[in-house]
């Protein structure tokens, strides 16, 4: 067996780390811009880009954190979180946006409903499943950074 056909648990556990991470940023984001459109009295599609960004925001926001606080610089934490993060929050967001645009009742869904929060939480499950994959890989090669 070659070392690329098994994965150490110290990969598994970053990765799953990782892609949590991302989750926890994206999904807080979603639901920030989701307030935002609601409060606003945005239709759909404006408060659904609205959670697009603040979910991309909040992804990169997270990533960033730990890094300012180890000393880098603003811009230095920036692009490592675009290496080793954007790929991952990219893919997570792209399925999260897909399945909540093809479930009618979140899109049309007041935020309180059960409806907003079960399809929410179906795209945030299936985007952590679609994200997960990457950030192994990006773990496998060296590019996550450690959390």
């Amino acid at each position: 067996m070659n070392h690329h056909s098994r994965t150490e648990p110290g990969t598994l556990r970053l990765a799953t780390s990782a892609t949590l991470h991302c989750l926890l940023g994206c999904g807080l984001g979603e639901i920030a811009g989701t307030v935002l459109g609601g409060v606003l009295h945005w239709p759909s599609t404006p408060t659904m880009i609205s959670g697009i960004a603040a979910g991309i925001i909040g992804g990169f926001a997270l990533g960033m954190r730990p890094l300012l606080r180890a000393g880098y610089g603003f811009g230095s934490a920036a692009r490592q979180v675009l290496v080793a993060e954007g790929l991952s929050i990219a893919v997570m967001e792209m399925v999260e946006v897909v399945l909540q645009a093809q479930m009618p009742t979140v899109m049309n869904a007041f935020m309180l409903s059960a409806s907003y929060w079960l399809g929410l939480l179906v795209s945030l499950v299936a985007g952590f499943a679609a994200a997960w994959p990457v950030n192994l890989w990006l773990v496998r090669r060296g590019v996550r950074h450690k959390h």
